[in-house]
């Protein structure tokens, strides 16, 4: 159930949810929508208020990245609370890209302080800023947090739809090179790592879940949720994560599972660059980071 309330932001009208949008109804209904087109954005804000954080939610997560296990959230927690507002908003048929397809290939976090399982938190999701790619045309999803009125994390997820794309466009921020030399870890990831992510997350895009429905949306085999991999990169930063800080990320090539990938790190200056890249093969890139912290 919804409740059209009035926006924090003056201009954008806010729709509030007492409880998350099921992810498995939002994808079934975008995989048997139509075709999409517009060039605007829904001026709706979707907002989720009072979320008290589930302490074995929490944990499960906290185990499946890496991160200790603690009463602090994650750098990278409240992004799995808000997506649900993503994707019930790009699902939606006033939003013009469709979301079966999108490619999530960029994000960014801050953590404005320390956030614990005792903070009840209001989630608020926008988009903005649809704008043309080489590739196609690319959409910001932004995330805002807020602990009584306090704003106290904030995202901002970026997606291509692939398609006809305009080749005089900005491609956006270019990412730093990846660190080379030895890794600095090594993970075996196992063929059901998107299962278990999925049921933390919520994500269940067919993408991540199983080889056949992997192979019916033209990968090999499945491949690992992208902010797994940016968890877990960031999980091996250590616990600065977790406080004050920024993150970037560039998801490049996607991790097929089963895999092995190799953890590799810059801490020479600041910000801190991070990356993950094939094991058997080194040239190829998974992702870049980078994490300022306070």
């Amino acid at each position: 159930m919804t409740e059209p309330t009035s926006s924090s932001v003056a201009t954008r009208p806010q729709e509030t949810f007492s409880s998350a949008p099921s992810l498995a109804k939002v994808f079934v209904k975008a995989a048997m929508s139509g075709k999409k087109s517009g060039s605007t954005l829904p001026a709706t804000e979707l907002a989720l208020t009072g979320h008290a954080v589930d302490r074995e939610h929490l944990l499960r997560y906290q185990r499946l990245c890496g991160f200790p296990v603690d009463d602090v959230l994650p750098h990278t927690y409240p992004h799995i609370l808000g997506f649900p507002l993503q994707a019930e908003l790009m699902g939606r048929s006033s939003f013009p890209l469709p979301l079966a397809g999108l490619v999530h290939v960029e994000n960014t976090i801050t953590v404005r302080r320390t956030l614990t399982d005792d903070d009840v938190l209001d989630i608020a999701v926008h988009a903005e800023d649809l704008r043309d790619h080489p590739k196609g045309r690319q959409v910001d999803l932004v995330t805002e947090v807020t602990v009584d009125g306090e704003p106290v994390w904030s995202g901002r997820s970026t997606y291509l739809a692939r398609g006809k794309g305009n080749p005089d466009a900005e491609r956006g921020t270019e990412a730093p090179p990846i660190p080379k030399g030895v890794a600095a870890a090594q993970w075996r990831l196992p063929g059901d790592l998107g299962r278990q992510y999925a049921a933390v997350s919520g994500d269940v895009n067919p993408i991540h879940l199983h080889p056949l429905t992997a192979k019916a949306m033209g990968f090999p085999k499945a491949i690992a949720h992208g902010m797994w991999t940016y968890a877990r990169a960031l999980s091996a930063l250590g616990r600065g994560a977790n406080g004050p800080s920024t993150s970037h990320v560039w998801f490049k090539k996607p991790v097929l599972l089963p895999g092995k990938v190799d953890f590799v790190v810059d801490r020479s200056g600041e910000p801190v660059v991070a990356g993950l890249r094939s094991t058997r093969k080194p040239e190829t890139e998974h992702l870049v980071l980078t994490l300022e912290t306070a």
